[in-house]
């Protein structure tokens, strides 16, 4: 039986495709296919999802959605979004239940990793 009412897939916008998987993949090895050259479905990243042509962005600044990912090293995960590419927009900061940091990728796009206090991690 197919769960019912569960998030199940996200689309983000990108200015430029092909930049937006690039970082993805050396990032965080997301899976790419392509469907034309105005879309691109993403896997291997927690919850598929896609990239669509757009010159819009998202980001917190303009009410988008936070998507957060998860990390057990947040410096090897900052890292690796700078060599990929990434810039930084708020470091890495604690808060009750972990800590993290916010970052845009080169469409534009606002995101965020987290890594939980170590007594949340199974």
């Amino acid at each position: 039986m197919i769960p019912r009412e569960v998030i199940n897939y996200v689309e983000l916008p990108a200015k430029n495709i092909p930049a937006t998987k690039a970082f993805f993949e050396r990032a965080f090895a997301w899976s790419f296919i392509d469907y034309g050259k105005e879309y691109t479905a993403f896997s291997n990243s927690g919850i598929e999802g896609g990239f669509f042509l757009s010159e819009l962005v998202s980001s917190t600044a303009n009410g988008a959605c936070l998507l957060v990912l998860l990390s057990d090293d947040l410096e090897a995960t900052e890292r690796r979004v700078r060599c990929a590419g990434g810039t930084i927009s708020q470091a890495i900061f604690s808060f009750p239940g972990g800590r993290r940091f916010h970052f845009t990728e080169p469409s534009g796009n606002e995101l965020a990793v987290w890594s939980p206090v170590k007594a949340y991690i199974a």
